[in-house]
């Protein structure tokens, strides 16, 4: 063989292993290369794994934690709700007192006014009474006497319509609540506690006693 040939069999195979042998290396630094990455990965992932199902075990605490918290304390605005319906139920049931009230106060002030002008009437008509009783018998058919008594009439028809009302007193059993009683006498004629004359009518206005009826009780 020549050195030519023995030098390139020499160098071929060399050549070849060495090359076969840093081609092997090669790989297996790219193998480990490649499979670091992935081992930190990995490992990253193991150590978020524990934060994440940590995480994900503390999530649904605070939900239901968020939803006792709901349900023991209420919305500002529903609280804020019922304080004005309150209010309001409140100032309805004030106003419908103050106008039961002042209705109530109206008609007092109506009566007090009434009876008023009542007890200032009625010496009008106790002069009407007394002036027809002093009209002479000859007189009393006349026109003048019949007119009077027709004012009489009217004005009592008037006083009626407006409630007042006479109180009645001869042959009624005397009642302090209704009558007043200045004189007193024996007679057989009567009953005890009978009231035989009326001095002075009294009058009633819608129940109330205007003024007392002046009588003399027998007995």
């Amino acid at each position: 063989m020549s050195r030519d040939k023995i030098k390139e069999e020499q160098e071929t195979p060399g050549g070849r292993q060495g090359g076969g042998a840093d081609g092997e290396e090669e790989k297996i630094e790219q193998e480990r290369s490649q499979e670091e990455p992935s081992g930190e990965e990995d490992s990253q992932s193991q150590e978020d794994s524990p934060e994440k199902m940590d995480g994900s075990e503390q999530e649904p605490e605070e939900g239901h934690a968020g939803q006792e918290k709901k349900k023991g304390k209420q919305d500002p605005k529903d609280a804020q709700i019922e304080e004005l319906q309150d209010r309001l139920k409140r100032q309805m049931a004030e106003f419908d007192n103050f106008r039961k009230r002042t209705e109530k106060e109206k008609s007092a002030m109506y009566e007090v006014g009434a009876r008023d002008i009542i007890e200032k009437i009625l010496p009008v008509l106790d002069n009407f009474e007394r002036g027809l009783a002093a009209v002479p018998e000859d007189l009393k058919g006349g026109s003048f006497a019949e007119g009077v008594e027709m004012i009489y009439k009217q004005f009592i028809k008037t006083l009626e319509d407006a409630g007042v009302e006479a109180i009645e007193a001869v042959g009624q059993q005397f009642n302090p609540d209704l009558h007043n009683a200045v004189m007193h006498i024996d007679d057989e004629t009567y009953g005890e506690n009978e009231i035989s004359q009326e001095l002075q009518k009294g009058y009633k206005y819608r129940g109330s006693v205007v003024r007392h009826s002046m009588v003399q009780v027998a007995n």
